[in-house]
């Protein structure tokens, strides 16, 4: 036991002392002098997407290189705004109030890390203004620099934010919103055209017992996403803004609600528009014109005892139901609702096995009549509409002039012209997203569609004769079927 005790101590002895001699020697690397030996860097410009003012933006990284056989000595980093730079970085892991750095060592072969941020005071004026500033290094003699660019944007912050007066929120600045922005009883929110609201991670638009006036333009569209302009940081990089769930979504709740939304653009929260009411007997109304509803961690549109008309609309790709109707009266006319939601490599989870459009008429609640015209609902499942009732032969609807993927037909009196898929439909543009390609969906019509020139006419004239890309589908006396005409590529010439 007493030799195994000194064999143990010697052992110590030694592994301390070699630690010695090996940190003495780091100590004495042998660094390079030679001008002609410099750095190398991951980038020559790093640029923050738009960042709103008193908010900072995520945190970005620079690599640093030494590609020389012997070790390196930056004698100095440093921004060219000193401390008062909109910018802050941090140099293998150590931060300085001035941004300045002094004798920072990189090992042969080795590499660095310098993390950046934004933080920008507000500004003079509305627009977006472009801020800079230069990361300086000064490594064996020679000057080297990165530049460093951010747009600024000043904005109206809202923090669970209660809106007890009637309001009308302009285009003038964007509102960034989080926690939620609710409506108060009895009270309209109007969003003028061109607003733009900005949600954080979970936040919401919330109408509890009032109204929503959103009335956008086709030259000035409402736009709700996320307040994320940054990218993911894959090889090559993909904006969160393409990633379902980025935000929460819009919640209409007041059993008397009246609520409009016109060219409005909604993407990539959790829901797009969640209307839920309990009572059977006083049912809210939604008319939704001009909108596209895309990219949802859950529902697209869901209706629980409202009734909602909406036109001229794409509502596309959600992990669960593009819409699920529940109770009331529900018109769609010359809409497009797509799911290809798994058709993309970037979502956080993979779709369930719901159909694009969900018909719920066997939990009996409000009395439902619903009505199909012009309309596409397409989708990467072989059955992509469901109509779930007791006696589908005796359901109040009406569904003419339509695509609708089901490897079925419905053999119902209520199903008039309406062209079922087949295996090897060419529906849409694109029903992919591939980021490396530099791709993304487009559901307007392929040249060979069969969504082509199968619209009602008269249906068309009367409800939508201009498609949500403004473009005039009567002018060829057949119009296609769904939220978009399809119009021939042009060739330069």
């Amino acid at each position: 036991m007493f030799k195994f005790k000194k064999t143990a101590f010697f052992l110590a002895k030694l592994i301390v002392f070699l630690a010695i001699i090996n940190f003495l020697s780091a100590c004495q690397e042998d660094f390079t002098t030679n001008p002609a030996d410099t750095v190398l860097f991951s980038t020559d410009t790093l640029t923050f997407d738009t960042t709103f003012t008193t908010v900072g933006s995520a945190t970005s990284r620079i690599m640093v290189y030494n590609p020389n056989n012997k070790a390196i000595l930056i004698s100095n980093i440093f921004l060219a705004n000193g401390k008062s730079s909109a910018f802050k970085i941090n140099v293998d892991g150590k931060n300085n109030e001035n941004n300045q750095f002094t004798d920072i060592e990189i090992g042969a072969k080795d590499s660095l890390y310098i993390f950046v941020q934004v933080n920008i005071d507000p500004l003079d004026d509305n627009l977006p203004l472009l801020i800079e500033d230069a990361l300086i290094f000064l490594v064996n003699g020679n000057i080297k620099t990165i530049t460093l660019q951010a747009i600024g944007q000043n904005a109206v912050i809202f923090r669970n934010k209660l809106i007890v007066n009637d309001t009308t929120l302009t285009a003038e600045r964007p509102y960034l919103v989080f926690g939620y922005l609710a409506v108060d009883r009895a009270k309209t929110l109007t969003l003028a055209p061109g607003t733009k609201l900005y949600f954080h991670n979970n936040a919401n638009l919330i109408v509890l017992y009032g109204n929503l006036m959103a009335k956008g333009t086709f030259e000035q569209p409402i736009i709700m996403r996320g307040d994320r302009f940054d990218k993911i940081k894959f090889e090559t990089p993909v904006l969160y803004n393409v990633v379902a769930g980025q935000w929460g979504g819009i919640h209409l709740l007041w059993n008397k609600g009246k609520h409009v939304l016109r060219h409005v653009n909604l993407n990539s929260g959790y829901v797009g528009i969640y209307l839920s009411n309990q009572d059977k007997n006083q049912l809210p109304e939604l008319e939704i014109s001009d909108c596209r509803i895309h990219n949802f961690l859950l529902y697209g549109l869901w209706v629980q005892n409202g009734n909602v008309k909406v036109l001229n609309s794409e509502i596309s790709n959600s992990s669960s139901f593009c819409v699920y109707l529940n109770g009331g009266q529900h018109t769609f006319i010359h809409c497009t609702i797509a799911n290809y939601f798994n058709n993309s490599s970037v979502q956080p989870i993979l779709r369930d096995k719901e159909p694009a459009v969900m018909i719920m008429d066997l939990n009996r609640i409000a009395p439902m009549r619903t009505t199909f015209i012009n309309c596409a609902i397409a989708g990467s499942m072989e059955n992509e509409f469901s109509l779930a009732t007791r006696f589908p032969s005796l359901y109040k609807g009406t569904f003419s002039h339509c695509y609708i993927r089901k490897p079925k037909a419905l053999d119902l009196p209520q199903f008039t012209y309406i062209r079922w898929s087949e295996k090897n439909d060419t529906v849409f543009k694109n029903i992919y997203f591939d980021y490396k390609k530099g791709t993304y969906f487009n559901f307007e019509p392929d040249s060979v569609s069969p969504l082509r020139d199968m619209g009602d006419y008269n249906i068309a004239a009367e409800n939508c004769p201009v498609d949500l890309n403004g473009v005039n589908r009567l002018q060829d006396g057949v119009p296609d079927i769904g939220a978009y005409e399809w119009m021939p590529v042009k060739k330069d010439e």
